[in-house]
C-alpha cells in the first residue's frame, strides 16, 4: 500500500474507532472520564425540585447575597434530569418575573414593571449522550451540545421576532 491509500484507510478507520460501544457499568465510567477530561463541567449550584412557578417576588424583594436573589429580574434553579445524558441532572434558571422589579419615587417603592422583560440568559453546555449500539445490549457516548438557562436579565421588550 502506498501513502495515499494508508490515509484513506486511516480516515475510514477512525470514526470506527472513537465511537465504540459500552456495557452499563463500563459506561458511566467512561463518560466521567471524557467529561473530566475533555468537557470539564461548570460547579453545580444547588437547585429546588421543579415545582409550580412562585410569583415574581416584588412584595418581598430587598438586596441579598444571591445575585439571583437582588436581580431586577430574579430567578429560581430548578434541578433537570435527563437519564439519557451525562452529567444526568444539572440546574437551570427560571425567570421568576414576566417583567423586571423597579425602585421608584423617594419612597422607594418596589414594583414590577411591564416596560421591560425578564429574559433568560443561555450558555451552550457539553453532555456526553447515550445511544445504544446495534444488537441493543451497549451504549456508545456521543458530544451532544445543549442550551442551559444560566439566570434572567431585564431587558426591553423586542420589537422585531428575534428574542
Amino acid at each position: 500500500m502506498n501513502m495515499k491509500q494508508i490515509l484513506i484507510f486511516g480516515l475510514f478507520l477512525v470514526p470506527l474507532c472513537t465511537s465504540r460501544c459500552y456495557n452499563d457499568q463500563e459506561l458511566s465510567l467512561v463518560a466521567k472520564r471524557k467529561l473530566s477530561r475533555h468537557y470539564p463541567q461548570p460547579p453545580e449550584p444547588p437547585a429546588e425540585t421543579a415545582g409550580p412557578k412562585p410569583s415574581c417576588p416584588v412584595e418581598h424583594y430587598s438586596p441579598s447575597q444571591e445575585l439571583r436573589n437582588r436581580s431586577l429580574s430574579p430567578w429560581r434553579l430548578v434541578r433537570v434530569t435527563n437519564e439519557d445524558y451525562f452529567p444526568s441532572s444539572y440546574a437551570e434558571a427560571q425567570c421568576l418575573c414576566s417583567g423586571c422589579i423597579l425602585i421608584q419615587g423617594t419612597n422607594h417603592q418596589v414594583v414590577e414593571s411591564n416596560d421591560y422583560n425578564s429574559k433568560e440568559i443561555k450558555q451552550n453546555r457539553v453532555f456526553l449522550k447515550k445511544e445504544r449500539c446495534r444488537g441493543g445490549k451497549t451504549y456508545k457516548l456521543t458530544r451532544v451540545s445543549v442550551e442551559v438557562a444560566v439566570g434572567c436579565t431585564c431587558a426591553r421588550p423586542s420589537t422585531s421576532t428575534s428574542t
